[in-house]
């Protein structure tokens, strides 16, 4: 849905991520010509911001788990493979941001930043990457005790080669589990900080409708809401079952469990 966004609901605006107004058809029950799914208080058609907050949720996730990957992969292997003193001071750093509850760290984060979904990124990838560090650290200490590790040193392989062909790609399976339960954990924290007003005004994406749609809650325009945090919901618990799905597949220990 994310990607046939354009084919699907065709933007009138010049930032199709914004969301068009209508300012003749506001709080518009679902079933209005028009707008199938009514609109918001503002006009906003709900259809329009459902859609289009797929690709934005996309958007999001993505580049904040590809980020955050990166980043961790690298401080982990740094850590994990070097050792010594290095990986004192990279864990204790780690050890500094997962003691702050990621939520109100990404919080202040975007706070001081400012409202828009660039600086939502920046502030979720600032506290997830250290998730990645730990886990590809731990990884990597594991793997390098294996036998295979040994005999590359014995023929003579450097420490780079051994690292790039022998240890990071069989490190990676947690990784790629993790990041994909965090495709739907980024959108729910992403969604949280756009429910409190740290998005772009009339910004398609489904914490912005929420948080336009709860004051009409009380009034019996349940719609809004309801659509928009259903959609969340629905994200998450698909990412969730493909994340479980293949740490099934990967790590076959857990078969069973």
């Amino acid at each position: 849905m994310a990607l046939l966004a354009p084919v699907l609901t065709v933007p009138n605006t010049p930032d199709p991520a914004q969301m068009p107004r209508d300012w003749g058809a506001l709080n518009e029950p679902p079933g209005t010509p028009g707008h199938p799914l009514g609109t918001t208080t503002s006009g906003g058609d709900v259809l329009y911001g459902l859609i289009w907050g797929a690709r934005t949720s996309l958007k999001l996730s993505v580049i904040v788990v590809s980020i955050t990957v990166i980043i961790g992969t690298i401080i982990g292997s740094l850590a994990g493979f070097l050792g010594g003193r290095i990986d004192t001071v990279l864990m204790r750093i780690v050890d500094v941001f997962l003691s702050i509850p990621e939520l109100i760290f990404a919080l202040a984060i975007a706070a001081v930043l400012g409202p828009s979904l660039r600086n939502i990124i920046l502030a979720i990838a600032a506290v997830f990457w250290v998730k990645y560090a730990r886990l590809i650290r731990g990884q990597i200490i594991h793997v390098k005790q294996n036998e295979y590790v040994d005999a590359a040193r014995v023929i003579g392989d450097s420490r780079l080669r051994i690292y790039l062909k022998d240890i990071l790609p069989n490190s990676m399976t947690p990784l790629v589990v993790q990041a994909t339960l965090d495709m739907g954990h980024v959108v729910l924290i992403g969604a949280t900080l756009s429910f409190i007003g740290l998005a772009e005004a009339g910004l398609a994406e489904w914490g912005v409708l929420v948080s336009e749609g709860q004051t009409g809650i009380s009034a019996g325009r349940w719609w809004v809401s309801l659509f928009a945090g259903g959609m969340i919901f629905l994200w998450s618990l698909a990412f969730n079952l493909v994340g479980d799905a293949m740490r099934d597949v990967l790590d076959p220990r857990m078969e069973g469990r």
